[in-house]
């Protein structure tokens, strides 16, 4: 039974849709859905591709120990994983070719270990990647492996980023002091930081930097900051994990896994309100993205080695797809190889 949410607004209705038939065959809505997912499995250290229309596996690479999350350059032909380790630690983002399905490149970060949250900034040559170990963001050449700027976000155990559209800004979430610092990339400069409540590490920000949105895991609610200003407004309650955030590029709906809870919330971002959840008993909703169009959400289920497809509109799962053990991040082009 699902204990009830208190949360700072009335929330007129609730729609809760149960999890649909694992392995479910794509639905009339899917007409026309086609293109390419990646998705980066913990369990095997390797990265699963994927042909979206026909659910098929094209392929499977190996990564690095403990693979976490995973970008794509914007053309869709090139994927970065940062594999954040075991329990020594990892120190490497593997560079993978789609088409070829093979790695071209492991770039070793040096002193830069624990690399985890990762975002592919304008112009498709650096990546911007945060290691939790030494509190940095740093920004990599895609094409070569060099680290040409070191940016340090002033607090211990920065996990995951948020970047604006324009690569102007990047936000991360300091799970060890439980703030946020926002970075300017062009200076390589600390900001500004943000207290917000112990334990962050789920983090977005609206394509235009006007909100960052964070989740805390000890406190299980999910808070907004407005950069320049140091008010922090408690958004949700009543997670037990608030895994990531994903806004719609419209900024309407944003996109909420809890893995604690197993289920996925779809929100009106101004109105703070919940307009659905969609629940996975036990199956532990991890990676979420969209497709180009935002119609669809794809989320790994990490403890059932697969991951579903999300109607938006419609608020339900429409399809399931088979991926590699203990799958975490995903990402999608609309390129089909």
């Amino acid at each position: 039974m699902r204990m009830p949410r208190l949360g700072p607004v009335l929330i007129p209705l609730v729609v809760v849709v149960s999890l649909f038939v694992a392995g479910a065959r794509a639905s009339s809505a899917q007409e026309g859905l086609a293109g390419t997912l990646v998705v980066v499995n913990k369990g095997s250290a390797t990265l699963t591709v994927i042909d979206v229309e026909s659910g098929a596996i094209r392929g499977t690479v190996p990564t690095g120990q403990g693979p976490h999350e995973v970008v794509l350059t914007g053309d869709g032909s090139t994927a970065i994983v940062t594999d954040y380790g075991a329990r020594s630690g990892g120190s490497t983002l593997t560079v993978i070719d789609l088409a070829r399905l093979e790695v071209i490149r492991t770039i070793d970060m040096g002193r830069h270990t624990r690399p985890h949250g990762i975002a592919v900034m304008p112009g498709d040559e650096l990546v911007a990647v945060t290691s939790e170990a030494s509190g940095h963001v740093v920004l990599v050449r895609i094409a070569d492996g060099e680290i040409v700027s070191e940016i340090a976000t002033g607090h211990p155990g920065s996990h995951m980023l948020a970047m604006v559209a324009d690569g102007g800004q990047i936000f991360t979430s300091n799970g060890g002091d439980g703030t946020v610092s926002e970075l300017d990339v062009g200076s390589a400069s600390h900001t500004a930081t943000t207290r917000v409540a112990p334990r962050l590490e789920a983090i977005g920000v609206t394509h235009d930097g006007e909100e960052v949105w964070v989740g805390s895991n000890d406190e299980g609610t999910v808070s907004v900051v407005r950069p320049g200003s140091t008010e922090v407004e408690t958004a949700l309650e009543g997670f037990e994990w608030p895994y990531r955030v994903l806004f719609t590029p419209d900024k309407r709906l944003v996109l909420l896994p809890d893995l604690g809870r197993s289920e996925l919330r779809i929100v009106d971002r101004a109105a703070r309100s919940e307009l659905a959840v969609i629940e996975f008993p036990g199956a532990g909703p991890q990676g979420i993205t969209l497709d180009a169009n935002a119609d669809y959400a794809f989320l790994s289920l990490s403890r059932e080695g697969r991951l579903v497809v999300v109607d938006l509109e419609r608020r339900e799962v429409v399809r399931s797809i088979e991926t590699g053990p203990t799958p975490d991040g995903v990402a999608y082009t609309n390129r089909v190889f």
